[in-house]
């Protein structure tokens, strides 16, 4: 197969397998998807899934979060990993999101971007999953999948998304991010298929004997 068949073989094949696609992490609104995107970093969203709740129960929004000290953020969020430097960017996130948002959560790259803790993939997950805008949130889980699936030949996350994006229809990045992310999770874990016995890494690779090594960003 092509890199152009193997893009058109996974849009047909993905959609099979997750027709749907819900957001894996729990949340009421922008705001709340905001914080639970940042603390998934480096934190599973199982794990995240367990500790919100308690933190939006004390605050679901900017306004109220900004009335909570990052300590007591903290107290809540220590089992995710960076739990402190999550705290301190809830805390400072909110306090600019009220002092130049209006509260809101902002629509735009740019300015997600300068909030503090949140980075391109972040903003990209909330532009996308929050305001619908088409967005391709590329971390190391769709890196190595990519790089599996010879979709890119990036060394980092920034170019796999470019190449990503250019292989894939515009209207189908929202959508599709989230289905690799969930067959990789169910059929192509990190050290389990390397590239050799999933059902997709063997239909576009039936010769394929040595395993992947993929390059980490």
């Amino acid at each position: 197969m092509t890199r152009a068949e193997r893009a058109a073989h996974l849009l047909a094949r993905l959609e099979e397998l997750y027709p749907e696609t819900p957001i894996p992490l729990d949340h009421t609104n922008p705001f709340t998807l905001l914080v639970a995107v940042l603390l998934s970093a480096q934190c599973t969203d199982e794990r995240v899934n367990k500790i919100t709740p308690a933190l939006f129960a004390l605050a679901d929004s900017a306004e109220g979060m900004a009335e909570i000290s990052a300590e007591a953020i903290n107290e809540i969020v220590r089992p995710c990993g960076l739990a402190p430097r999550k705290a301190n960017a809830i805390a400072g996130l909110s306090q600019i999101i009220m002092e130049k948002h209006g509260g809101e959560v902002p629509a735009s790259f740019e300015a997600l971007e300068e909030l503090p803790g949140v980075g391109h993939k972040t903003a990209s997950v909330v532009m996308s999953q929050a305001f619908g805008v088409p967005a391709f949130p590329v971390d190391t889980h769709i890196h190595r999948l990519a790089q599996r699936w010879k979709l890119t030949t990036g060394k980092n996350v920034v170019q796999t998304e470019r190449d990503l994006k250019k292989l894939f229809p515009r209207e189908r990045w929202n959508a599709l991010h989230l289905q690799i992310i969930f067959y990789g999770r169910e059929y192509c874990q990190a050290r389990a298929c390397h590239g050799l016995t999933c059902p997709l890494c063997t239909e576009m690779f039936p010769r394929r004997k040595t395993p992947v090594v993929w390059l980490k960003p």
